[in-house]
């Protein structure tokens, strides 16, 4: 849209146009290509950036679980369809042998006990002694 106004002449729009092509581009340099643009190193006595604070979960895995439980819960749950719940152990473990689950899904599967019904995967990997995140956002 036109305004019919502008502040610069066609000539600076350009200019400035190119000024931030590598930011508008994606360039993988962030678009500093002069040095001037470059952002200064930290001071002697300062820590070094990174993209990762510091006592942060690098796993990205909610509290109290690992990167490697949320693995192996995403894997029980790939063998595992919604539509089977609520299922007790043999239902859970039918429907994980229909789905061709590996043999070490199946047998952290025979680990639930019988008797009780299970309404989520999150419900089983809980019975078979492992621990769900503690907040949902």
């Amino acid at each position: 849209m036109d305004r019919g106004s502008s502040k610069h002449s066609p000539r600076v729009d350009e200019q400035m146009a190119q000024e931030v092509l590598g930011h508008v581009q994606g360039s993988p340099d962030g678009g500093r290509a002069e040095e001037w643009r470059e952002p200064e190193p930290p001071g002697e006595d300062q820590p070094e950036p990174s993209w990762i604070p510091e006592g942060d979960r690098r796993g990205g895995a909610p509290a109290p679980l690992t990167a490697d439980d949320v693995e192996a819960r995403s894997q029980l749950g790939r063998y595992l369809t919604h539509t089977i719940f609520p299922a007790n152990r043999d239902a859970v473990r039918r429907a994980a042998q229909a789905a061709q689950a590996p043999d070490e899904v199946l047998a952290e599967i025979d680990q639930l006990p019988p008797e009780p019904e299970f309404g989520t995967v999150s419900a089983v990997w809980a019975a078979l002694g492992h621990h769900n995140e503690e907040h949902r956002w």
